[in-house]
């Protein structure tokens, strides 16, 4: 089974808003915060960062998903599906519900 995270769209309405959330739903008692690029999301869903163990599956839930598009853009949207379904082999194994 696994380990449910839920990404909230109505918590932002900006890409800094989305990392903000990112590092609120995926890390846990770090003493420094975590890149605002793709690519440090990318790492943040691979775990170790206090939420998920580092290569453990994960199960994202993103609620308001279409709020989230309309507000961060289609071409936004698409990358970072594309990263959380893992679509480059970056090495983790995360799936997408958009509720």
């Amino acid at each position: 089974m696994r380990k449910e995270f839920i990404i909230n769209g109505k918590n932002f309405c900006t890409l800094k808003g989305f990392y903000d959330e990112i590092e609120k739903v995926f890390t846990f008692n770090l003493n420094w915060k975590i890149g605002r690029n793709l690519d440090a999301f990318n790492d943040i869903l691979r775990g170790g960062f206090g939420r998920h163990d580092y290569g453990e599956p994960i199960l994202i839930k993103w609620l308001a998903y279409k709020k989230s598009e309309r507000n961060l853009g289609a071409k936004v949207m698409k990358i970072i599906e594309e990263i959380i379904l893992d679509t480059d082999n970056s090495g983790h194994g995360c799936v997408l519900e958009k509720l």
